[in-house]
């Protein structure tokens, strides 16, 4: 099912952002929280930067009962570089960073217990992921696009 899909179909969305902003390309899901922070006018969608302890944002993911959660990340998947891909997070490509102390597919493990919610992971290609590096400008440009299409798709509903 493609993303819009998926958008279209649920009543309440959480957006967990997550990486880490002094690690250059691994920005992405933090750069794609902020904007859409600032895009976002339906109170049927919480918007969160997890930062790299998403596992510490469970108690406002399941107090806000989702239907969808969304996980934005900087993603290795072999793509190349600012290539976005859809993915389950409890598959292999949920321990594909390495950033974060705890594998996504552990995560929604536990969420899949508390919720009946959909979980997608929308991963970017990272190339710069030195510690104290500034995301690279492609990084920044498909953070700020995949950010000002959710906001369109998420502000529907409002």
């Amino acid at each position: 099912m493609e993303l819009a899909d998926l958008i279209k179909n649920a009543r309440r969305v959480v957006v967990c952002g997550i990486g880490n902003d002094a690690r250059g390309d691994d920005a992405f899901g933090v750069l794609v929280a902020e904007r859409l922070k600032e895009l976002i006018s339906n109170p049927n969608v919480l918007v969160l930067n997890c930062g790299e302890v998403p596992e510490s944002y469970t108690g406002k993911i399941t107090s806000f009962k989702p239907d969808l959660v969304l996980f934005i990340d900087a993603v290795d998947f072999g793509g190349g570089h600012g290539e976005i891909i859809l993915a389950d997070p409890e598959g292999t490509l949920g321990d594909a960073v390495s950033t974060h102390s705890l594998p996504l597919r552990i995560l929604v493990g536990y969420l899949k217990s508390q919720l009946d919610a959909s979980f997608v992971l929308v991963g970017c290609q990272p190339k710069v992921m030195g510690l104290f590096q500034e995301p690279s400008e492609i990084i920044i440009q498909r953070a700020k696009s995949l950010a000002d299409s959710l906001a369109e798709l998420l502000n529907k509903g409002d």
